[in-house]
């Protein structure tokens, strides 16, 4: 299984789309042991582990402790690239995925993210791009400042990144102005024209690394997916700073996500957390898996918002849909490999549905 590890809740930045968790949720650094650690996991044959936050690279003692302690098969980092260099070059070395915060150009990054962190994040990507050999991936958070093809175009053509993932700001976000309208006359519109870029692209011969256009082409061709794609509360669980698990990295806060703790279960005890209906019942559900865990367990926006979020994942689908019988002639002409197109391999915290 993957498990979220909290380094910290803290974080360094006050990004304007994030409200960070509430001060005393949990403690600001492990108060478990690495023993106490390893004597859980080792119960579990294929173990992943993903370094979270808040900012993970503020505690950059637990990391390297971890990495020096337990055998995971992958090792992976969601950070906001603003602390590269803290943890030592020879950790990097052994990282399988690296995702690093983004949000396209550089306008869009800093004024969400903070003045002067667009260029921050490009010289981590072309530091880890030399010293790492891992999945370097750009992880955007679309808002209404967003174009989701300039901007997905715009990192693409930086070099940097293996692969781009993005999830929209609609899990509890309030701060959209127009919401309705920025989906049906700027999100919608570019993300078909991004669609229909990615397969002309595929036409020279060239898979580009969009993950959740891969990510739903390979469920549509036999590559099954867990539900939800991300794993949440199925084959992914997060480990809080005072040793609770939850089946969410989001939801420490949620009831129904408290699920055990390290000191006294085991990785097979834990309970599976499934989605609630309406998605289970949806003719969608083999692709979309739910999209969200806690989206759908919370539902801020209330059923109406819900589903506005299920058309535009309903919409992708269809566009990707409508684009495999093209996608399997390329295959079959041998201008394609399957083998670029089946995105993830394994488990590495990319949610695949935005």
């Amino acid at each position: 299984m993957l498990y979220y590890l909290f380094t910290t809740p803290l974080c360094n930045l006050r990004c304007k789309y994030c409200g960070g968790f509430r001060a005393g949720i949990m403690p600001e650094k492990p108060i478990y042991s690495i023993s106490s650690l390893q004597r859980f996991l080792e119960e579990d044959p294929k173990v992943s582990i993903a370094f979270y936050g808040g900012e993970p690279l503020l505690n950059t003692e637990f990391i390297e402790r971890v990495m020096e302690n337990i055998p995971a098969e992958h090792f992976i980092i969601q950070t906001n690239a603003t602390l590269i260099k803290k943890l030592g070059e020879r950790y990097w070395h052994h990282f399988d995925t690296i995702l690093l915060s983004i949000d396209g150009i550089r306008e869009v990054t800093d004024y969400y993210r903070g003045r002067g962190v667009y260029n921050i994040v490009l010289r981590a990507a072309k530091y880890l791009l030399q010293i790492a050999d891992a999945d370097l991936i750009a992880r955007m958070t679309v808002t209404e400042k967003s174009d989701i093809y300039r901007d997905v175009l715009h990192l693409l053509s930086l070099q940097l990144f293996h692969h781009i993932h993005w999830q929209l700001d609609v899990v509890w976000s309030d701060r959209w102005r127009a919401f309705d309208k920025w989906v049906n006359e700027n999100y919608i519109p570019q993300l078909k024209r991004l669609v229909e870029w990615w397969l002309s692209e595929m036409e020279t011969g060239s898979v580009k690394g969009i993950v959740p256009f891969q990510g739903i082409v390979s469920m549509y061709l036999g590559c099954p997916q867990p539900k939800p794609p991300c794993g949440a509360g199925s084959e992914a669980y997060a480990i809080l700073t005072d040793g609770s698990i939850v089946a969410c990295p989001i939801a420490v806060e949620a009831k129904w996500a408290r699920v055990g703790n390290i000191f006294k279960d085991k990785p097979s005890d834990l309970p599976k957390v499934e989605s609630l209906e309406p998605c289970p019942s949806c003719e969608m559900y083999n692709v979309c898996g739910g999209r969200c865990l806690y989206a759908n367990r919370e539902r801020y926006w209330g059923e109406e918002g819900f589903k506005k979020i299920c058309r535009i994942s309903s919409l992708l689908f269809s566009y990707l849909y409508g684009s495999l019988p093209k996608i399997k002639n390329l295959l079959n002409k041998g201008i394609i490999k399957e083998s670029d197109l089946i995105y993830p391999k394994y488990l590495n915290t990319t949610e695949i549905i935005p």
